[in-house]
């Protein structure tokens, strides 16, 4: 069985923060999630894209989230992570 390259998934989402020195949202019910890409060149293109757009808005902010980060199939999970366990 070969072994396939793991994929390098990433988020980008972005919206309104209460304070533009700050990361926090003003309604997390109406983050705006641009999309998953499937390397960070792709999401960078993404989130430039939607920061350039809401420019005229100091307090919007778009973030590229490192989703293969949160989780690394080569390690072993915790007992909380397993199904039935």
């Amino acid at each position: 069985m070969s072994k396939t390259t793991p994929q390098r998934l990433h988020l980008v989402f972005g919206g309104e923060l209460v304070d533009p020195q700050k990361t926090v949202f003003k309604d997390v019910e109406d983050i705006h999630i641009v999309g998953i890409f499937p390397n960070y060149e792709t999401a960078y293109n993404a989130w430039k894209s939607e920061a350039q757009r809401t420019v005229d808005n100091a307090h919007m902010r778009y973030f590229i989230a490192h989703l293969h980060r949160l989780r690394d199939e080569e390690l072993e999970v915790a007992a909380t992570e397993e199904l039935g366990g």
